[in-house]
């Protein structure tokens, strides 16, 4: 209604994890946001998709896999430095174009989001298993 009524240009759900919980069956999840998403598409509508994966650390497990619907799929995840919670970003799927393939971490402040530079002095960080392999502290561990 928003969309034809009030000529909104971005929908975000938040999340699916609700409306799978909502459905009998996954089908029903998968053909409905197929539909949905087909009409905001034609109607030139960019629609955000958030799917919380079940494990806040460690081995996650994702309820559903719609990513082939998806033009572009971010991987966001938590990791920890020096005692405290960091988070990380990552494009792992780009339909179109180019994108970039490292991880880098994130910061959700006053001013908005923030990215930082590639996190090339970890590994793990999406697998759950974090390691620093730099030298030296890293940067903000004692913030």
């Amino acid at each position: 209604k928003s969309v034809e009524a009030d000529n909104a240009r971005l929908v975000i759900i938040d999340s699916l994890n609700g409306y799978l919980a909502a459905m009998p069956d996954e089908r029903f999840l998968i053909l409905q946001m197929h539909e949905l998403l087909s009409y905001l598409g034609q109607q030139g509508v960019l629609t955000i998709l958030v799917l919380a994966q079940h494990g806040l650390v460690g081995p996650m497990d994702t309820p559903l896999d719609i990513s082939y619907l998806s033009d572009s799929v971010l991987m966001l995840r938590y990791f920890e430095v020096g005692g405290t919670v960091r988070r990380a970003l990552s494009v792992v799927k780009k339909r179109s174009g180019r994108h970039e393939h490292t991880i880098r971490e994130f910061r959700l402040g006053s001013t908005g989001i923030t990215l930082g530079p590639p996190l090339r002095e970890f590994s793990g960080i999406f697998s759950g298993n974090p390691r620093y392999t730099g030298a030296s502290t890293p940067e903000g561990a004692d913030e």
